[in-house]
C-alpha cells in the first residue's frame, strides 16, 4: 500500500470528526493556543527541562499536519484519547463538553488540550500525573 493509501485509512480510522477537526483542516499544520492554561498544570509549574521540551514538542508538531500527527504512535508522536473534559475535575466549565486529548511531551508527560478546527487549545500540562487517571 502506498503512502498516501495508508494516511487516508489513518484519518478515517481516527474519525477526527471525534475531535472537532473537520477533514478540511486535516492537510493543515496544527496553531497552538495557551489562552486557558490552568494555575494549576501551567508552565510556571514546570522545569526549566520541561518547558523547553514543550517548546521542542509544539515546534515538531508544527511542522506536520494533523493527518500526519493523528498517525504517530500513542506514547511518542501520537495522542491518546481522555475522553469528555467533565471527566476532568479540574478542566473548567466550559470545556466539559470537549473531547480531550494528551500528547506526550519531556517523556511521557502530558499536554493536554482539545482541539477546535485546526486549533489545538491546551488548558494543562500533566507533568507529575496527577491530571488524569493513567
Amino acid at each position: 500500500m502506498t503512502l498516501k493509501g495508508r494516511a487516508e485509512q489513518a484519518v478515517n480510522r481516527i474519525a477526527p470528526t471525534n475531535l472537532n477537526v473537520n477533514r478540511s483542516n486535516m492537510d493543515r499544520r496544527p496553531k497552538f493556543s495557551l489562552k486557558y492554561l490552568t494555575k494549576k498544570f501551567s508552565l510556571d509549574k514546570c522545569s526549566k527541562e520541561e518547558k523547553a521540551a514543550f517548546a521542542d514538542k509544539l515546534h515538531e508538531m508544527s511542522q506536520q499536519v494533523w493527518s500526519q500527527i493523528f498517525q504517530g504512535a500513542r506514547h511518542s508522536n501520537g495522542f491518546e484519547k481522555l475522553g469528555k473534559g467533565k471527566d476532568l475535575a479540574w478542566i473548567q466549565d466550559i470545556f466539559k463538553d470537549k473531547n480531550i486529548i494528551a500528547f506526550r511531551f519531556a517523556g511521557l508527560k502530558a499536554m493536554i488540550g482539545f482541539i477546535d478546527n485546526e486549533i489545538l487549545y491546551i488548558p494543562g500540562l500533566d507533568r507529575n500525573f496527577t491530571a488524569y487517571k493513567h
